[in-house]
Order: C-alpha cells, then sequence, then structure tokens
C-alpha cells in the first residue's frame, strides 16, 4: 500500500552556522551551491572520521554497499558490453560519484578500474576519504565540491555518473539531479538511488531504521523528502535521457544481506544520456 500522492515539497534548507569553517581544505575547495542543505550537511561532517569504522553511525551502509556495487557492476558491464571477471573491467571508463561520503563506493570502484572523481559537500568528509585513499594505495580525484560548481568548471563528461542515497538531503531535488546528468556523457550511463515515498518507507526507511533498530541517528531523513520514481522520471523528462526502473533493494533481517527485490523502501533509476 503506497501513501498519499501528493507530490513532494520543495525542501527549505535549515540555517546552520558555516559547516567547513573549520575545515581543513584551502577556501578555493568550499562547495556551494543551490542543492546544498547545510543543515545535512553538517550532521554528516559531524560523524565524518567514522565513515569507516564497520560498527559505527555507518555500520548499515556497509551492510548495504556488497548490494550497491552488484548493482553498479551489472548495470555497467551490460551497458557497455564489458566482462566483468577480468582483474580491472572497467579500465579506461571514467566514474563520478556525487556525494561520495567517506569514499564507501569510490574506492571499490576504483579497484574495479575506474577513473574515479569523488566529491561531497563537506569539506570532512572529503578529508577522510582522502587520508583512507592514501592509506590503501588508491588514486582517487576526491574535491570538495557540489554537483553545479563541476559543471560550472566544465568538468566530464564521465562514462559514468552515481548519484546514491544523495538526492533525498539536497534543497532542490529536481534541479540537482539534472545537474547530474549534465555530467554524463553522450551514450552514457547515471544511477541515482534513494528512498520511496511510501507507507513501507515510512514505516521501515524512516522510523524502524532511526528509532527500532537504530541504524541511523535519528532525523537523518525525512519522510516527506523521499522520492517516488514516477518523480525522478518526472524531473528527467526534458533532458536527453531514457530513464528506467525502479529496480528495488530489499533487507532480510533472517540472513541480515540485502539483494534486489521490491522498490517499495530502497530503488534506483537508470538513466542513459542518447549518444
Amino acid at each position: 500500500m503506497s501513501a498519499s500522492n501528493d507530490s513532494s515539497p520543495q525542501r527549505i534548507p535549515q540555517t546552520v552556522t558555516s559547516f567547513s569553517e573549520n575545515s581543513p581544505e584551502t577556501a578555493s575547495e568550499r562547495a556551494e551551491g543551490p542543492s546544498i542543505d547545510p543543515a545535512d550537511v553538517a550532521r554528516f561532517s559531524a560523524q565524518a572520521a567514522q565513515w569507516w569504522d564497520p560498527k559505527g553511525p555507518f555500520a548499515p551502509l556497509h551492510r548495504f554497499n556488497p548490494a550497491r556495487l552488484r548493482f553498479v557492476r551489472d548495470r555497467v558491464k551490460e551497458h557497455y558490453g564489458l566482462n566483468p571477471n577480468t582483474r580491472a573491467p572497467f579500465a579506461g571508463l571514467s566514474l563520478i560519484d556525487i556525494g561520495c561520503g567517506g569514499g564507501l563506493l569510490a574506492e571499490p570502484m576504483r579497484r574495479m578500474g575506474f577513473e574515479v572523481t569523488a566529491l561531497d559537500a563537506s569539506s570532512e568528509n572529503i578529508g577522510t576519504a582522502r587520508a583512507h585513499a592514501e592509506q590503501v594505495g588508491l588514486d582517487i580525484r576526491y574535491k570538495a565540491s557540489t554537483v553545479e560548481q563541476m559543471v560550472e568548471a566544465g568538468e566530464g563528461p564521465f562514462d559514468v555518473v552515481l548519484t546514491m542515497e544523495v538526492i533525498e538531503h539536497v534543497a532542490d531535488p529536481e534541479g540537482f539531479v539534472r545537474t547530474c546528468s549534465k555530467l554524463v556523457k553522450p551514450g552514457g550511463i547515471m544511477i541515482v538511488a534513494t528512498l520511496n515515498r511510501t507507507l513501507k518507507g515510512l514505516l521501515l526507511g524512516k522510523f524502524a531504521a532511526e528509532y527500532v533498530l537504530r541504524w541511523v541517528p535519528a532525523g537523518t531523513h525525512n519522510w516527506k523528502q523521499f522520492l517516488k520514481p514516477d518523480e525522478i522520471r518526472d524531473m528527467l523528462k526534458d533532458e536527453p535521457l531514457t530513464v528506467t526502473g525502479p529496480f528495488g533493494l530489499s533487507y532480510n533481517p533472517l540472513k541480515d544481506k540485502w539483494s534486489e527485490g521490491d522498490a517499495d523502501i530502497n530503488y534506483m533509476m537508470v538513466a542513459v544520456k542518447k549518444a
């Protein structure tokens, strides 16, 4: 059963003090743009040092990550007709991870052969991601930046654009995802992952995850800013893209494992740009 069909309201950013005042990054790397919700960036910045702790506040994301990786690997492999069983199957392809956090996706993508650029609005997250990549010997181009700044600077385009569990945290979802699409190379592919604004999304993706299972801190998500698949499809209707999905990801509590399933809570949309 779905929740009400009313359209998702425009997000109004909360006002907080600057989230990068004490950042070690230079002012030239400061993230700026209309997609930023300062309160959300500050919330994730406060936990930045714990991204790679498998028992810390991002533990659920560590368990979720293998399913996301399989989905991206398989869709990109199919799209470009590649063999995923080689050592670096995606060598020669460029990828940008928009809203990369501490680099949980960027690092395995680099290991699979992609030339990876990864950005986040939080300088603290980028500092953690850079430090960890250096420790494990991975050359990833990390930037404290927004997608708007990347487009304005003439960056890209990229063969693969990822924006995973980010759109529900931005101030202007439509402006954000349309700007992301401008970084996709003709013939390239974009994958958007988010949470569905359904009754199950409210009960399990919000209340159970935050208040019962304690997977994420209370207040991490606002159910009203979850998006229905058709809303994302509609946001991209004027872009030169073919959009498919939703492709759902479901959690099995008995196996403590995520796999492809229904799209009532977590799902992904795939957009391919016309060549």
